[in-house]
């Protein structure tokens, strides 16, 4: 006998399906203005603001789980079981884990703007950050990557340098992650040659495919 669905099953499917609406409608808003009213972010979730408040007692709230929502994206990049024991290809793999990633970036950029959120910001990106600086101390010492900067800080330079790249159009406009790639790459010392030749002989990390 088949289990049939009660009308408070339907309103609990409902009620997930409306929060993960907000979620992503917040997400793309704040990713464009940082400042977004609670009034825009439920029209574009095609919600009334009284929706909204049966999930988030305010904005604040709200942005608040945003920002944990993108920690667990930015943790699933950080923490992939597949990063390459290549410093260059594993760059190239986390950039395109990013680049998949480019509305949440974009977001937690905007987010970290604000004063109030800017450490649960960082911390957000905190397990990503930590694999980032393991991959280029190891390439730095494999000899693969420049070695005229200290590691702390060529890991902060790649950083910035692929969060202002998603945040421009013009990047994420592509089909792939290839402009995205060749910036952190290029941060890491490898020549547009050296880049060619290196996703040439890997095509899969553009697109992440195993």
């Amino acid at each position: 006998m088949s289990i049939q669905e009660t009308p408070l099953d339907g309103r609990r499917k409902d009620a997930t399906k409306n929060r993960e609406l907000l979620l992503r409608a917040a997400r793309a808003a704040i990713a464009e203005n940082a400042a977004a009213s609670l009034d825009t972010i439920a029209q574009a979730a095609g919600l009334t603001r009284r929706a909204v408040y049966g999930h988030f007692p305010d904005r604040d709230a709200l942005v608040r789980e945003v920002i944990a929502d993108g920690a667990r994206e930015f943790d699933a990049i950080a923490e992939g079981d597949a990063l390459s024991s290549d410093a260059r290809l594993a760059l190239a793999q986390l950039a395109t884990g990013l680049w998949r990633a480019q509305l949440t970036v974009r977001a937690s950029v905007n987010i970290a703007s604000v004063e109030q959120y800017r450490r649960e910001s960082a911390e957000a990106f905190a397990a990503l950050r930590k694999r980032l600086s393991t991959v280029t101390l190891e390439g730095i010492d494999s000899g693969t990557l420049r070695a005229d900067l200290a590691a702390d800080v060529l890991a902060l330079l790649i950083e910035e340098a692929a969060k202002a790249a998603l945040r421009d159009d013009r990047v994420v406009a592509g089909a792939d992650a290839t402009t995205v790639i060749k910036v952190v790459l290029s941060i890491a010392g490898l020549s547009w040659r050296e880049q060619e030749s290196l996703l040439g002989s890997h095509p899969e990390v553009v697109t992440g495919a195993s």
